[in-house]
């Protein structure tokens, strides 16, 4: 059975009714604190599940990209954004680099003064 949230009028305390469905609207709701039937349904938050992928293209869209070559700080913000919207955990270097995006630290630098970050690779950072 479902779980409805009330909030009585008079009282003016929540509570939680179990109703089935041919009982919403057809059952009168009580108020479970004072017996008032001056009772009002609250909507609860609604949360939506969504896949990684419609997630990061929302970031991507949302943001101003071209503002990211230029700006350390801007790229440190959607390198953030997308490191919490994934909710993988990523290596400490990860929150190192980011850090310093967000401080406005030019992104060359940072791979000169961090040079693993590479991983070993000759092609280039993974970071970035």
């Amino acid at each position: 059975m479902p779980v409805y949230e009330f909030r009585c009028l008079d009282c003016q305390k929540r509570f939680d009714v179990f109703l089935s469905y041919s009982e919403y609207g057809a059952k009168q709701v009580i108020c479970a604190h004072c017996g008032s039937a001056h009772v009002q349904r609250r909507i609860g938050r609604v949360r939506i599940a969504r896949s990684d992928q419609a997630r990061l293209e929302d970031l991507a869209s949302g943001d101003d990209l071209s503002s990211v070559d230029e700006d350390p700080r801007a790229l440190g913000r959607m390198m953030r954004q997308m490191s919490e919207q994934v909710g993988e955990e990523l290596p400490p270097e990860f929150n190192e680099v980011v850090d310093r995006l967000e401080r406005g630290q030019d992104p060359e630098q940072i791979e000169r003064e961090l040079p693993d970050l590479a991983g070993g690779d000759e092609g280039g950072s993974d970071l970035f």
